[in-house]
C-alpha cells in the first residue's frame, strides 16, 4: 500500500441536507490492522434505511461493520474498507441496492422482497438469529390506560402505521387489522409514521389509539418511562443481509463467512444479538401473503 502501512480506524459522520430536511448520513469505517500480504484495497458500501433514530442507527451498526472489514482483511487478504450510507427513507435505500449504488444491506422482509422483484440477482448472504429462530416479534400497541384489549376493538378507531414499506409498521400490521374485520373504512382516520419510535410516541401522546412498531423499540419504550403497551403481538421473519447483484463471489463468500460465525453479543449489539443463520427466499413466504393480503385494506 505505497508507503503506508496501516490506517487509523475512523469514522466519518456527514448528514447530507436537501431542501430544509435530513436525507442521508454517511459512515466511514476504515480499519488500522492490514493484511501485511495486501496489495490492493476492496471498498464496500454498506446501505440501510433508518427504521428508529438515524444516529441510533449509526451507533448500532459502528463496532459490527468495524470488525467485519477487519476480518474480511484477513480472509482476503486484502485491504477491506466499508462506508455507511443511512438513508431517510426505506424506498431510497431501495433503489440503492437495485441500482448497485451500495454492495450491500440489511432490510427488513418486505423491503427485501420489493428490491427481489426489481433486481432477481440480489443475493442473501445471511438472516438474523433470534434465539435460534427466524421469527420475531411486532406488537400493536396502544396506551398504557387504554381499556382496549383486542383487535376488534379498533373499529371506528385512529390508527398509526409506520413507513408505507415496513413489514410490521404496514404489511403484516394491516393484514391482522383485516383478519379482525377491520380495513381502513372501519377506521376514524389513520396515517404512516415513517420511523417505529414516531408510532409508539404518537399513541403515547394520544394523538392515535393505537400503532404498530417493532417488539425491540417497543420495549425501549417502554423503559424509558413512555405510556404504552403491547396490546396484540404478531410474528415477523427476521431481517435479511443482502449482497448486490454482481458482488465478487469471494468478497460475498467472505462476509457470509464472518457473519455465520459470529457469536460476540458485543460486536452484535442490536443488530442480532443471537447471531445469523443461513437463510433462503422461501422463508419469505409468508411476508409476500400478509402484502398480498394488505392491498384489500
Amino acid at each position: 500500500m505505497n508507503k503506508i502501512s496501516a490506517k487509523l480506524l475512523g469514522f466519518v459522520v456527514k448528514a447530507q441536507k436537501h431542501a430544509s430536511h435530513w436525507a442521508c448520513v454517511t459512515v466511514t469505517v476504515i480499519i488500522a490492522t492490514m493484511a501485511t500480504s495486501a496489495t490492493a484495497e476492496i471498498n464496500l458500501t454498506f446501505g440501510s434505511y433508518a427504521a428508529d433514530k438515524p444516529t441510533y442507527t449509526v451507533k448500532m451498526y459502528r463496532p459490527f461493520l468495524q470488525y467485519l472489514a477487519q476480518e474480511m482483511t484477513k480472509i482476503l487478504g486484502e485491504q477491506v474498507n466499508i462506508k455507511m450510507r443511512i438513508t431517510k427513507e426505506y424506498e431510497t435505500s431501495i433503489d440503492q441496492l437495485a441500482n448497485g449504488e451500495v454492495d450491500f444491506s440489511r432490510f427488513g422482509p418486505a423491503s427485501y422482497i420489493t428490491v427481489f422483484e426489481r433486481e432477481p440477482k440480489i443475493q442473501i448472504i445471511a438472516i438474523e438469529s433470534n434465539k435460534g429462530s427466524k421469527r420475531f416479534k411486532g406488537a400493536i400497541a396502544v396506551h398504557a390506560d387504554s381499556p382496549i384489549q383486542s383487535l376488534s376493538e379498533l373499529k371506528n378507531k385512529s390508527f398509526a402505521f409506520g413507513d408505507q414499506l415496513s413489514t410490521i409498521g404496514r404489511y403484516l400490521a394491516q393484514s391482522h387489522l383485516l383478519d379482525a374485520g377491520i380495513s381502513s373504512k372501519e377506521l376514524s382516520g389513520y396515517d404512516y409514521l415513517g420511523r417505529h419510535d414516531r408510532v409508539g410516541a404518537a399513541v403515547a401522546a394520544g394523538r392515535f389509539t393505537a400503532g404498530a412498531l417493532k417488539e425491540s423499540t417497543l420495549s425501549k419504550l417502554i423503559r424509558s418511562g413512555v405510556p404504552i403497551r403491547a396490546m396484540h403481538e404478531f410474528d415477523n421473519v427476521t431481517k435479511p443481509w443482502l449482497a448486490a447483484a454482481g458482488m465478487d463471489p469471494d468478497v460475498l463468500a467472505a462476509i457470509r463467512e464472518v457473519m455465520l460465525e459470529l457469536k460476540d453479543a458485543e460486536l452484535l449489539g442490536d443488530i442480532a444479538e443471537d447471531g445469523f443463520l443461513e437463510g433462503s427466499d422461501a422463508d419469505y413466504d409468508i411476508i409476500r401473503q400478509a402484502m398480498k393480503h394488505s392491498k384489500m385494506f
